[in-house]
């Protein structure tokens, strides 16, 4: 056979396998729940924002918020630093993690932390995932998290562990980037609003955005209280679990407060 027919017969076997490929992919992406509420997704860029503003992320980390049409979709910025997210940034995922309309932007390696919570706790409207730094060494240590004052309170109860080597019957990446990985989380987890991921950081469950970023802020400021307190020696007073249910009663009314403050400030310079 000649080597020009050769070309062209190899050219469109090439070209007819990139089509089918594509076509495969358009087929099993998941469908769309439709548009979120343009003030939903304005708070998730928020949310972003003030985790970084507030230092619970840094360039990692990530948040999420249950599509509100649909409760097997939710939404989360594309990988980018939460920081820089704009609402332009902010995708469509279903419960399987895959995206609704991907346009060749990258995915956070670790989106199956969302989609397996979401699909284990119909409760929870809004996930954290985050690198707080003065949590992590209570997810290395033998020393529990506990709270040990009132703004604090929804850690009354215990604070799970999930140790990724065992999850995974050896070593890893320590990131969770199966959805097996993001189903022994999400079991570690339980019924829990935070759990600590040993050597990585932590996740934190609410059933909204403005909660679950006051959580996440205020398992951080309870982590370096604690430590300061241990660091002075003696024993540490903690609220006990009937003090710490009602504090979170009290408290729990009160998230709008700080919310708002913490949006104004995050959202300032942009």
């Amino acid at each position: 056979m000649p080597q020009r027919a050769l070309d062209r017969r190899t050219f469109l076997a090439a070209g007819a396998a990139v089509l089918l490929a594509t076509r495969a992919r358009a087929q099993t992406a998941p469908s769309s729940a439709g548009p979120a509420d343009p003030k939903l997704v304005d708070d998730l860029v928020a949310a972003n924002r003030i985790l970084a503003d507030q230092g619970v992320v840094d360039g990692y980390g990530h948040v999420s918020v249950r599509h509100p049409a649909d409760p097997q979709r939710y939404l989360m910025s594309r990988s980018i630093a939460p920081e820089l997210v704009t609402a332009a940034d902010v995708m469509e995922y279903d419960l399987d993690s895959v995206p609704v309309d991907a346009r060749d932007r990258a995915s956070y390696l670790e989106r199956f932390i969302h989609g397996e919570i979401y699909r284990a706790r119909p409760d929870v409207k809004a996930v954290v995932h985050n690198h707080s730094p003065s949590v992590i060494p209570f997810g290395v240590s033998t020393v529990a998290l506990r709270p040990l004052y009132h703004m604090s309170a929804f850690l009354g109860g215990g604070v799970p562990v999930f140790d990724i080597k065992t999850a995974a019957g050896g070593p890893t990446d320590m990131l969770v980037r199966t959805p097996a990985l993001g189903r022994a989380l999400a079991q570690t987890l339980g019924g829990r609003p935070v759990a600590l991921m040993r050597g990585h950081g932590a996740v934190v469950v609410a059933d909204s955005l403005p909660r679950v970023v006051f959580r996440s802020v205020y398992t951080e400021v309870n982590a370096r209280l604690q430590g300061q307190a241990m660091a002075l020696g003696g024993p540490v007073t903690y609220l006990d679990d009937e003090e710490a249910r009602r504090a979170e009663a009290s408290v729990g009314g009160t998230i709008p407060r700080p919310w708002e403050l913490w949006k104004k400030k995050a959202l300032r310079s942009h």
